[in-house]
């Protein structure tokens, strides 16, 4: 019984972080299963699957505060689908060493990039006022579903820094990616488990303590800071690469 509560915790703590960086969170359901002894392969499907529930939460919440940008939204997502499919294709062609380098490479990008952006706070600027370039964000959105499918991530690797490179406040940029991952995600879940990557076992034990972290993580968001919540994106994308790049080099590290 314990151990199960402990599954329930951890997906708890997972979603909240997806749902507060608007990253799905298989940026942390990854390398939580590859510790827990699931091979990366099997890890990178089996957080693609997992990722369509927490996003589909987050983006319900995200909806309840009208922070969801769905122009862009369904624009990133008319070519994630497609890259998702690419990327998960991909993962039969890479080695688990290769895969996790280039997972911590991935985040490497992100953490400078959102750690440098400025930033401006929800209060400032109303969602309709926003101008974004809308003939670019299907270029961002097919580079993300790529991520999405290869790493089994939900793309909001690339796309919280790519809206906000746009012009989105993170706030907005988050909720919006969140969004847009519903169905990236579910492209790359579906070819993960044709290919036999998914371990259904996990979902039952992750999947309800994402979907209640992830409803958290978007209330916690709506209360914290535009500069606060960059610094941790930051910090935690920071650290993970760090792990991932090491244990893609074969170095003895938790």
């Amino acid at each position: 019984m314990l151990k199960y509560i402990g599954y329930f915790a951890v997906g708890v703590f997972i979603g909240i972080l997806a749902a507060l960086f608007g990253l799905g969170g298989g940026f942390l359901i990854v390398p939580t299963l590859n510790f827990l002894g699931v091979e990366i392969h099997h890890a990178v499907g089996t957080s693609s699957a997992a990722v369509v529930f927490t996003s589909l939460s987050s983006a319900i919440a995200y909806s309840r505060q009208k922070r969801i940008h769905y122009k862009v939204g369904l624009l990133l997502a008319s070519t994630a689908v497609i890259g998702a499919y690419i990327g998960a294709w991909m993962t039969s062609f890479i080695s688990a060493g290769q895969l996790k380098v280039i997972f911590g490479a991935a985040l490497v990008v992100v953490a400078i990039r959102i750690y440098r952006k400025k930033t401006a706070e929800p209060s400032e600027v109303k969602l309709e006022e926003v101008e974004v370039n809308y003939k670019l964000v299907p270029v961002g959105g097919f580079f993300a579903g790529i991520a999405s499918g290869l790493l089994g991530v939900g793309g909001g690797i690339i796309n919280v820094p790519f809206l906000t490179y746009l012009g989105l406040p993170i706030h907005y940029a988050v909720a919006t990616s969140s969004f847009a991952i519903v169905f990236t995600a579910t492209a790359g879940a579906l070819k993960h488990y044709a290919m036999g990557n998914v371990e259904t076992q996990w979902l039952v034990l992750l999947v309800p303590g994402l979907i209640i972290g992830a409803q958290l993580g978007a209330r916690i968001a709506k209360r914290t800071r535009a500069s606060s919540l960059k610094k941790a994106f930051a910090v935690v994308m920071a650290l993970l690469a760090l792990r991932m790049i090491l244990k893609g080099l074969g170095l003895p590290v938790p």
